[in-house]
């Protein structure tokens, strides 16, 4: 003979047991051996496991998960600090560079050997070189009307920008340096401090080193001070 179905009055809603237990956390103490007969799905393996076993695997992979954040954390902060490292070395070195010419070749030194950019150049108008006593050495060159247009044009308005850099236009704004086959890419800035004083480039081979979707405040960083050092470095400021 079946057994008779449980009268309705008899049966626990789930939710209200479930509302119950949330209200009385101090239910299962002094009943621990309740808690060892309670079974729950098991996470992996499938079928069931005591509430003890899924509590000890629970905290265990929250103990990972947090293992894992923390370790992305210190990650980030040891690439936080040394970036900052590199950065504070660029900033000295362009500091106590003695005229601009100095000041190009810290830019091109410290680019190269701490951020993986071979290729630099500082474009500037005549205006900052009339002055000198020679004209300007590499990786400074004098912007004349294509430069200045190509510059313009690949700036397209932005004060900074990540852009593709075609062959010609390397050759065309890197003519210091060997031009790659294929495309590479750059990141240039405008100079400006109160007037117009040119573009800085930092170029890699590498057509993905600098991509459109990257931040250019470190860039532009770069840029204002190296304009504060081309004013402060001119023959009137010596």
């Amino acid at each position: 003979m079946s057994q008779a179905a449980p009268e309705p009055r008899k049966t626990l809603d789930p939710d209200r047991v479930a509302e119950w237990l949330a209200t009385h956390p101090d239910f299962f103490v002094g009943r621990e051996g309740l808690l060892q007969q309670l079974k729950v799905p098991h996470p992996e393996a499938g079928g069931a496991t005591s509430l003890l076993e899924r509590l000890v695997h629970d905290l265990r992979g929250r103990a990972e998960k947090a293992e894992e954040r923390l370790e992305q954390l210190l990650e980030s902060a040891r690439h936080n600090e040394a970036q900052y490292r590199r950065t504070r070395e660029l900033v000295l070195a362009l500091v106590a560079a003695q005229d601009r010419d100095a000041l190009g070749q810290a830019l091109s030194t410290q680019f190269s050997e701490h951020f993986a950019t071979p290729a630099v150049a500082l474009w500037c108008p005549a205006s900052l070189s009339d002055a000198e006593p020679r004209p300007p050495q590499a990786p400074r060159q004098v912007i004349d009307e294509h430069a200045g247009s190509r510059l313009a044009g690949l700036l397209d308005g932005r004060t900074s920008r990540c852009v593709r850099l075609t062959p010609t236009d390397w050759k065309r704004l890197l003519p210091h340096t060997g031009a790659p086959r294929r495309s590479g890419s750059c990141a240039i800035t405008r100079l400006s401090l109160g007037e117009p004083l040119g573009y800085l480039i930092l170029a890699s081979r590498d057509p993905d080193h600098f991509r459109a979707s990257m931040d250019t405040l470190f860039t532009e960083y770069v840029g204002d001070v190296v304009a504060r050092l081309l004013i402060r470095l001119g023959p009137d400021h010596a």
